[in-house]
């Protein structure tokens, strides 16, 4: 049995190779060199090499589908952004964005096995923590198993709310062991429930290394899988103890970040606002240490002068740019009002690069500048967004790029990879919960115990943040700020539970955008097919042929089972309804 163990925790990097001796004429069998012998592993330093591994499963490795990022999963089947390329180009995430899965897409069997092989990885740990040497101190085991329980239940979780539920298999069950025979025919949330309540209940407050998780990030995810479950009082009370007394494992006092665009940029890594995220890093000698899920997102044939460099795999939706707009207050436009002809943000689709284009000159939620790339706006440090000269395919992808989780001009060579094919491999932090997310979600549980007051304080804490005017993109000859940037606060108390919703479910959209929350928010909320499907219905009259004739279903809420998988099993497994 082979584990390559290439990304760290936290800026550690190992390879290793692990070889299972039979116990029969061992003598006879020499170990390859550079591997490990099972006694190695069992150690201390084996076992932490382990669980490492399975660290650095979560950001898919070489599987792009199976990040935690869930940039496919969440944000482009969530209408925030789509595929944005030529048909023929990576066609097999075509079908997810136009809701027409199918069961032998390699895209959704690389998510499912991406997710197992993280599953894998902690199991491995658990199972070397039965075998520990004598030498390893029962305090140590319990920091390790913590670990890899919480990383477990995170991969099921991916699974859970892609997949509904799937085999489930611990560090009892192998091959020849019965693995052939699980079927999918249990309820995975007891399952996650007890791994990440055991990590709970045994992680210490702060870690030594920044990258491992700690008790703050396993309350606020038990709080999450509470909350996906529809137990808001249970939820509640786990984000009221990350909001009151949290801490990030290197020690900071959870709480947002002052400026809204310091929250993605790599030199601010491990943040105040960073419960849990997985770490990245360049120039390590591998890129899959530098977020490889996102080489194909960035803006198209931006050369030197900007980032990336290739391949517009990630681009914003018109509906998305039109959520940010806000009424003469600040505050946001609802039930649809922002996809009128009227509120519409103005964009250069159509337009060649050489054409004029008058910058929308309406009022919008600051937060655009750093989520969207827009023509005639600063990009970063780079230079103003030339529109048609970065798009790849206009006519499927529509005039916007990315900007979220972007690297900077001045992050060359530094927190940026020059060692592959494109230069674009970052080495910023990819957040999987930041506290605004629990803030959000904490809103949410507050609407739902009776206490929409409360939900008003969270959702203005964030839209506070996002009205620092020190953070607002300004013009390069510095002129001012780059658009009519208007952001207001909810100043009239809440007394409606239904209008109190609304507020909250526009404002995790607005905040947290490209973030692969969106799907499985609308899922959990109940409105997929009817917020999917008025998103279809307006994206699909400009990019006719990307989006034209799609529609959502409900039973598009689950990806089927790969195939394979069903094959594979001979019949255990049983396919999700409809497919």
């Amino acid at each position: 049995m082979k584990k390559n163990i290439i990304k760290g925790a936290a800026g550690l990097f190992v390879a290793l190779t692990v070889l299972v001796i039979g116990c029969k004429d061992e003598f006879l069998e020499i170990a390859p060199t550079g591997t490990l012998s099972r006694a190695q592993l069992t150690s201390a330093k084996g076992i932490d090499g382990s669980l490492i591994a399975a660290y650095s499963q979560v950001n898919g490795r070489n599987r792009r589908m199976g990040s935690a990022s869930n940039w496919v999963w969440g944000s482009i089947r969530g209408g925030e952004h789509n595929k944005g390329t030529d048909p023929g180009d990576f066609s097999d995430i075509n079908p997810i964005q136009r809701y027409e899965y199918l069961p032998t897409q390699g895209v959704i069997n690389e998510a499912y096995t991406s997710w197992y092989e993280g599953v894998a990885r902690c199991n491995n740990v658990m199972a070397l923590l039965q075998d520990a040497d004598e030498g390893v101190s029962d305090d140590f085991k319990t920091g390790v198993e913590a670990q890899a329980r919480f990383l477990r239940a995170h991969f099921y979780f991916q699974l859970k709310i892609n997949f509904d539920d799937t085999p489930y298999i611990d560090e009892t069950i192998d091959y020849g062991t019965g693995i052939d025979e699980v079927g999918n025919d249990q309820d995975l949330w007891p399952k996650i429930m007890a791994d990440m309540q055991f990590a709970y209940d045994n992680l210490p407050e702060t870690q030594d290394q920044a990258g491992r998780v700690n008790k703050t990030a396993a309350a606020a995810y038990l709080g999450k899988i509470n909350l996906y479950q529809n137990k808001h009082a249970a939820a509640l009370t786990l984000f009221n103890e990350v909001i009151t007394s949290g801490k990030t494992s290197n020690g900071k006092t959870v709480g947002l970040v002052a400026a809204f665009p310091d929250i993605f940029k790599a030199e601010n890594d491990n943040h105040e606002e960073s419960i849990w995220a997985y770490q990245s890093a360049a120039n390590t000698g591998s890129v899959n240490n530098a977020n490889p899920e996102f080489d194909l997102n960035w803006p198209y044939n931006t050369g030197a002068n900007g980032p990336g460099n290739c391949c517009g795999f990630f681009a914003p939706t018109f509906e998305l740019a039109n959520h940010y707009r806000t009424d003469a207050s600040g505050l946001p436009l609802f039930d649809r009002a922002f996809n009128s002809p009227a509120n519409e943000v103005k964009t250069d689709q159509g337009l060649q690069s050489d054409e004029a284009f008058t910058e929308d000159a309406g009022n919008l939620d600051p937060r655009i500048d750093f989520t969207i790339g827009r023509r005639g706006i600063p990009y970063l440090d780079w230079q103003e967004h030339p529109g048609f000269d970065w798009i790849r395919n206009q006519a499927n992808a529509g005039p916007y790029s990315p900007k979220k989780y972007v690297y900077y001009k001045t992050d060359v060579g530094t927190y940026q990879d020059n060692s592959s094919w494109t230069p674009g491999y970052a080495a910023m932090n990819i957040n999987i919960i930041r506290f605004a997310d629990v803030l959000l979600m904490a809103a949410e549980c507050e609407i739902e115990v009776g206490s929409l007051e409360k939900a008003r304080e969270y959702v203005n804490m964030v839209r506070e943040r996002a009205a620092n005017d020190a953070a607002f993109v300004q013009e390069y000859d510095g002129s001012g700020p780059a658009a009519n940037y208007v952001i207001g606060t909810y100043d009239t108390p809440w007394t409606d539970k239904t209008a109190a919703e609304k507020a909250v479910r526009m404002e995790r959209k607005l905040e947290l955008a490209g973030e692969g929350q969106r799907f499985y928010d609308l899922v959990r909320w109940g409105i997929a097919a009817q917020d999917l499907n008025a998103y279809l219905a307006y994206e699909s009259k400009i990019l006719i042929n990307a989006m034209g004739g799609a529609s959502f279903d409900p039973k598009d809420v689950l990806l089927p089972l790969p195939q394979g998988q069903i094959d594979l099993m001979n019949g255990v497994l049983v396919q999700n309804t409809g497919y």
